[in-house]
């Protein structure tokens, strides 16, 4: 059966927080059309502050994303992983896995808060959407709404 996976990544630093620099982020895509790749490949998407939000496309072998998969005959068994372990916010009970049907997508999100070491740099944000779907799908199918959305987004401050 045919998996079709994007991963978006954005992120940013206190700049982007408020005024214009957040209405750009917030406006950010969480879905863009299918690219053509290779069945064990992701479609990968990076957005960043320093780029104005703008797009940089590029493909990775899905053991290289942080997502869970397995094929349980006529499911497809869905977890996002937490990655790295060191961000906030904290996630002590996470949603279970999702499991989708041939035809179903799902959109599952994820952000994160990390400071250096040494606390001499700003803290810096990610937000991880990861768009699955399950079986044959048409090039724009992750522009509509997702048959089931997991949002894990929690407070970063």
């Amino acid at each position: 059966m045919e998996i079709t996976v994007q991963w978006i990544r954005t992120s940013w630093t206190k700049h982007s927080r408020g005024g214009d620099a957040a209405a750009r982020r917030n406006s950010a895509p969480t879905g863009f059309l299918v690219s053509p790749v290779p069945s064990s490949f992701a479609q990968v998407i990076q957005m960043s502050e320093r780029d104005g939000f703008e797009p940089h496309k590029s493909e990775r072998d899905l053991r290289q994303v942080g997502l869970s998969l397995r094929d349980e005959g006529d499911r497809l068994r869905v977890l996002a992983r937490v990655e790295p372990l060191f961000g906030l916010p904290p996630r002590p009970r996470r949603p279970p896995a999702v499991r989708l049907v041939p035809g179903q997508w799902v959109r599952w999100q994820l952000n994160y808060r990390f400071s250096s070491a040494a606390g001499i740099r700003d803290w810096s944000y990610w937000l991880d959407t990861f768009n699955v779907a399950y079986g044959p799908v048409d090039p724009n199918v992750f522009l509509s709404e997702p048959t089931i959305l997991v949002d894990e987004c929690g407070p970063v401050r």
